[in-house]
């Protein structure tokens, strides 16, 4: 069974792979269209033919996915931290080398089957040797150059709004409001504001962003999506289907915790802080849809979130970390290793009616 980790990442990869295949039906199209009259091709062109155009819808395809997993899994946290201008040179030499390294992989295996011989004849590489000093070779460059822009283009949307929210705006699954079970986690740091009068807002945002990084991973780990940073707060969601699956929901806090702890001594040499954080979890039926003019976004309303926020605000107030509801307590199906604890009924600013809430405990 593939984990949350792979399933994210297999989701956000395969576009690129649909792109690039989208791109190239494009480009040999035209360029069939372009030329299916002419009597003399310039050297070095590839005569397209039933094979020809199976290989290349393959290869234009396979390397979609590789610029993905490139793009995603690995320049996107090595240029994590890089300015802006850095970012962009730097990918423009890597991904120049990448796919010129493609180009001397792929031409040749096509010419093999255009000439139906072995790679290694030399009628392969002398008909290489023509197509990269002719006008063809540079058609090869501005198309691959058009498809790496359009899948980066992509990727970088993707990346801001949220890869589900832009699949599921595309695919217009809230374009109308519909009625979901969900489970909400609203996650404050602790000392918030002492934090951010003593860091002053440069060297905070810094901070914040390192924390938010090192809670997502257990996130995704866990199934779940972040809906929204407000501040130093952070609401996590889940369909009820994922959150109650495994325990995704409280073995998210839990990692979190593990996670943010992990980082303890580099956040005390970097800030001279020390970081915590307090949740509130919940659940209960929202209205979803899609809401904007200038800008696009999906929404939750509903009591609960109302309700969720105003469990979280009550952990300082008991003195305990993480609170949950009855109505999730009673939904869950806890392993031995967590212990709930009632803390009793309590009244939640706003709401008429005292609501039991439990905290829980992990043995180590």
């Amino acid at each position: 069974m593939l984990s949350p980790q792979l399933k994210r990442n297999i989701a956000r990869i395969l576009p690129f792979g649909i792109i690039w295949l989208l791109f190239g039906i494009i480009f040999l199209t035209v360029e069939f269209a372009a030329t299916k009259d002419y009597e003399f091709m310039p050297d070095g062109v590839i005569n397209l033919s039933f094979k020809i155009v199976v290989f290349a819808m393959i290869a234009v395809t396979f390397v979609g996915f590789l610029i993905g997993t490139i793009e995603l899994l690995f320049l996107n946290r090595y240029f994590s931290r890089s300015s802006f201008l850095i970012k962009i040179i730097g990918k423009i030499i890597i991904y120049s080398l990448f796919l010129f390294l493609i180009i001397c992989i792929m031409y040749p295996i096509a010419a093999s089957i255009e000439l139906e011989t072995n790679i290694f004849d030399p009628k392969v590489w002398n008909k290489f040797l023509e197509y990269l000093t002719n006008i063809s070779f540079l058609s090869t460059v501005l198309q691959m150059a058009v498809s790496l822009g359009a899948s980066l283009f992509y990727s970088e949307i993707s990346e801001n709004i949220g890869h589900g929210i832009l699949v599921n705006i595309i695919r217009g699954k809230y374009h109308k409001p519909k009625e979901e079970d969900r489970i909400f986690m609203f996650l404050d740091m602790k000392s918030s504001t002492t934090i951010a009068e003593k860091l002053g807002h440069t060297e905070y945002f810094k901070l914040l962003k390192e924390y938010y990084n090192i809670l997502s991973e257990a996130v995704i780990k866990h199934s779940g999506e972040i809906y929204q940073y407000v501040g130093d707060e952070m609401v996590i969601s889940w369909n009820y289907k994922n959150g109650i699956a495994k325990n995704n929901c409280i073995h998210c806090f839990f990692d979190m915790k593990k996670d943010l702890q992990a980082k303890q001594d580099w956040f005390q040499a970097t800030f001279k802080m020390q970081l915590s954080f307090k949740a509130g979890i919940h659940l209960g039926t929202v209205t979803t849809g899609e809401i904007g003019s200038l800008k696009k976004d999906i929404i939750f309303t509903g009591d609960v979130l109302n309700a969720t926020a105003r469990i979280q605000s009550l952990c300082n107030t008991i003195g305990v970390d993480i609170l949950i509801s009855k109505e999730l307590h009673d939904s869950l199906q806890l392993e031995e290793e967590f212990q709930t604890i009632s803390v009793g009924n309590k009244e939640l600013r706003g709401k008429l009616k005292t609501k039991e809430l439990y905290t829980i405990l992990q043995s180590i």
